[in-house]
C-alpha cells in the first residue's frame, strides 16, 4: 500500500513538473513577444497579433489619407493632400509611442496576466512634422482654379445732364493675399492632422471675410467730403458779356479751382485771381495802343497814354464777385466789373460803331452812331501859333452842358465866352459851337486857332449833342 502510495505521489509531482514546466514555457514566450496580445486595439484599429511595423503602417496611411478641398461657394478652387501641404507622419515619434505600447503589456506581472487574458486598449498620437515652405508654395491664389475678380472702388460719378455728383458704390471681388488664404488653410489643416482618430476628407469654405475689400468704400469720409463740396459749386455757371460775345466758366474750369483742405471744399484764390487777371489782359481796352480805320482810309495808331477811353477791368472787384458768384451755385449773365467802361462794346470793339472822330491836320470831324453817320463838319481846333494845339489821343464826352460859359486865364488875358452846346473830353478841352466865327477848316487853327477846344458851326454842335451820349469815344488824330 506503501508502494503504491508513493508512486502516485511521484507521478503527481512529475505532472506538476510538466504542467510547471509547459506554463513557464508558455509565460516566458508570452513575456518575450513582439506582437500585441489578442483583443488589443490602438486608436480604435484591431492590433491583435500585429507588430509595432504594423501599426506604423496602418496608422500613417489612414491618418494621411484625408484630402483637403478649397471651396469657393459651391466651386472646388483646389484639392491637397496632406503630404502635398507639407503635412508628413511623424515617423520616430510614432514608432517610439508603438513600442512603448507594446512595453506596457508588461510592465507588472498582473498587468501582463491580465494583458494575456483580455487584451489592451491604447490611444497613442500620431504626430506630424510640417513644411512651411512646401505648404506657401501649394497654398497660393494663383494655384485656385478660378481666376480672381478684380474689386472696383467707389467713386464719383458726374452726371452731365444733372450737373451733379453721386456716388457709384464699390464693388466686392474675389482678389485674396497669398498670406491670408495660407493662414486660413493652415489653421483648418492643424486641427485635422490635430484629431485623436482618423479623419474624412476636409472640406473648407473661404470665409467672406478673407476677400480683400475695396480700397474706396462708398461710405468713405473723404469720398463724400469730395462730393458734398463738389456738389456745392459744380451747378455754378457765369457768363460774361461783351456785346454779342460771351465767354463762360462752368463746371468744366471750376472743377480745377476746387481743393480739398480738412475735409471741407475750398475755391483756390491763386488760379481765380490768374483766371481774372488773363480775362482783363484779353478784353482791357483802355489804356493799350489803338489801331484806327480813319474816315478817309487811312489807318494810325494811338499810342497807350493818350488812349484814354475804353475798358479796363477792375480785377480786385471781379476777383471778390466771381467768388460771390461761384458760391452763389447758380447761374448769372453779367459784364465783367470794370474800373473803367465805355459806352458800349462788341468783343474788343469797343467803339461799336458809335465814336465821334476829328482829323486835325483836315480839321474835318465825323460823328458815327451805330455805324451810321450822322453829321460832318470842318472845324477849328487849338491855336498851332499860341501853343494852344487840341490834344491828340482817344477820350470820351465827359458829360453834356447846354448852355454853357466857357471861362479862361492864363499870363497874357483872360476870357469868357457863352456857348449853346458843351461837350468836354480832356483837361478842359471840348466840343462846342462857335457861333463868332464865319468860316471853318483850313489854316484857320494855325493863326487863329482856339484854345484847345475843338470850334463847331452851331448845327453841327447842335446835331452831336442832340445823339451823343455821356461817355462816347472821341478820336483825335493829326
Amino acid at each position: 500500500m506503501n508502494k503504491i502510495l508513493k508512486r502516485f505521489v511521484l507521478v503527481c509531482l512529475i505532472l506538476i513538473a510538466a504542467v510547471a514546466a509547459v506554463a513557464l514555457y508558455y509565460l516566458h514566450r508570452e513575456w518575450n513577444r513582439t506582437t500585441y496580445f489578442n483583443n488589443t486595439s490602438i486608436n480604435g484599429f484591431d492590433a491583435s497579433n500585429k507588430t509595432p511595423a504594423d501599426l506604423f503602417d496602418l496608422l500613417s496611411k489612414s491618418y494621411s489619407a484625408p484630402k483637403v478641398h478649397l471651396l469657393e461657394g459651391e466651386s472646388e478652387q483646389a484639392v491637397w493632400t496632406l503630404e502635398e501641404l507639407g503635412y508628413t507622419v511623424d515617423e520616430t515619434s510614432l514608432q517610439a509611442s508603438l513600442q512603448s505600447a507594446l512595453g506596457r503589456q508588461k510592465t507588472s506581472l498582473s498587468v501582463f496576466m491580465a494583458s494575456m487574458m483580455n487584451g489592451n486598449s491604447f490611444d497613442v498620437q500620431v504626430p506630424f512634422l510640417f513644411n512651411q515652405g512646401q505648404f506657401s508654395s501649394a497654398v497660393t491664389v494663383s494655384s485656385m482654379a478660378s481666376e480672381r475678380v478684380p474689386n472696383q472702388n467707389a467713386e464719383l460719378v458726374y452726371k452731365k445732364k444733372a450737373k451733379t455728383y453721386t456716388i457709384k458704390p464699390e464693388v466686392q471681388g474675389t482678389e485674396l493675399r497669398d498670406m491670408d488664404l495660407q493662414i486660413f488653410v493652415q489653421q483648418q489643416t492643424d486641427q485635422l492632422v490635430e484629431q485623436p482618430r482618423p479623419q474624412e476628407d476636409l472640406y473648407i469654405t473661404i470665409p467672406q471675410h478673407l476677400y480683400v475689400l475695396p480700397y474706396v468704400l462708398s461710405t468713405d469720409t473723404e469720398l463724400n467730403n469730395e462730393m458734398n463740396a463738389y456738389n456745392s459749386y459744380d451747378q455754378a455757371v457765369i457768363t460774361y458779356t461783351f456785346g454779342s460775345q460771351t465767354e463762360e466758366i462752368d463746371w468744366n474750369t471750376i472743377r480745377d479751382w476746387v481743393f480739398m483742405e480738412n475735409g471741407e471744399g475750398m475755391l483756390s484764390e491763386e488760379k481765380i485771381r490768374e483766371y481774372v487777371m488773363n480775362l482783363a489782359a484779353r478784353y482791357n481796352t483802355c489804356h493799350y495802343p489803338r489801331h484806327f480805320h480813319t474816315s478817309v482810309g487811312t489807318d494810325i495808331t494811338i499810342p497807350d497814354p493818350e488812349n484814354e477811353y475804353g475798358y479796363t477791368v477792375d480785377e480786385e472787384g471781379e476777383y471778390q464777385q466771381l467768388v460771390l458768384d461761384i458760391q452763389s451755385n447758380s447761374q448769372v449773365t453779367r459784364e465783367p466789373v470794370y474800373s473803367v467802361a465805355g459806352v458800349r462794346r462788341d468783343g474788343l470793339d469797343d467803339l461799336s460803331g458809335t465814336y465821334v472822330e476829328v482829323n486835325l491836320s483836315l480839321q474835318h470831324l465825323w460823328f458815327y452812331k451805330d455805324y451810321s453817320l450822322i453829321t460832318e463838319c470842318d472845324l477849328v481846333s487849338g491855336c498851332v501859333s499860341k501853343g494852344t494845339e487840341t490834344q491828340t489821343g482817344c477820350f470820351s464826352i465827359a458829360y453834356k452842358q447846354s448852355p454853357a460859359t466857357l471861362t479862361g486865364q492864363n499870363a497874357l488875358d483872360g476870357w469868357r465866352t457863352d456857348v449853346g452846346f458843351w461837350m468836354p473830353f480832356f483837361e478842359g478841352q471840348g466840343l462846342h459851337d462857335a457861333t463868332w466865327r464865319s468860316s471853318f477848316g483850313g489854316n484857320i487853327y494855325v493863326y487863329d486857332g482856339s484854345h484847345g477846344c475843338v470850334n463847331l458851326p452851331y448845327y453841327a454842335a447842335q446835331e452831336i449833342y442832340n445823339n451823343v451820349e455821356t461817355g462816347t469815344a472821341i478820336i483825335l488824330y493829326k
